[in-house]
């Protein structure tokens, strides 16, 4: 499984790459990291439909999560990237646009790597 991780802060590459360890090694997943809107588009735009699983932070400079999550829902139809959006900030008005956006799911930071796991079934 392809997961494009998006988020300004660069330190949750290495997070991620940690926490998965054991699914990298084995073959079950694979990440590609993004630090904003603009650099997720550009990845998306050179590798059409490889990321089955987009998780995106909310909250960056530039394009936000929200807007990144617009653009990918609008371009990429066939078949559609699961995304799940990531913030530090749990409210109701960012779930609520999230959703109405397309979002399938949304996770509040520190990401819970036991759970997130658990729904990518891992």
């Amino acid at each position: 499984m392809k997961i494009l991780v998006v988020d300004d802060e660069e330190d949750m590459q290495t997070l991620f790459q940690q926490r998965f360890r054991k699914e990298i090694r084995d073959g079950l997943v694979d990440f590609a990291f993004a630090i904003s809107g603009e650099q997720a588009l550009e990845y998306m735009k050179g590798n059409d439909h490889e990321a089955v699983l987009i998780l995106s932070d909310i909250n960056m400079p530039g394009m936000s999560g929200l807007e990144l999550l617009e653009r990918i829902k609008q371009k990429y139809v066939t078949p559609p990237p699961i995304v799940m959006m990531i913030t530090a900030y749990g409210d109701a008005d960012n779930y609520e646009q999230a959703m109405k956006l397309g979002a399938d799911d949304f996770l509040t930071k520190p990401v819970d790597f036991k759970l997130l796991k658990e729904k990518l079934k891992l």
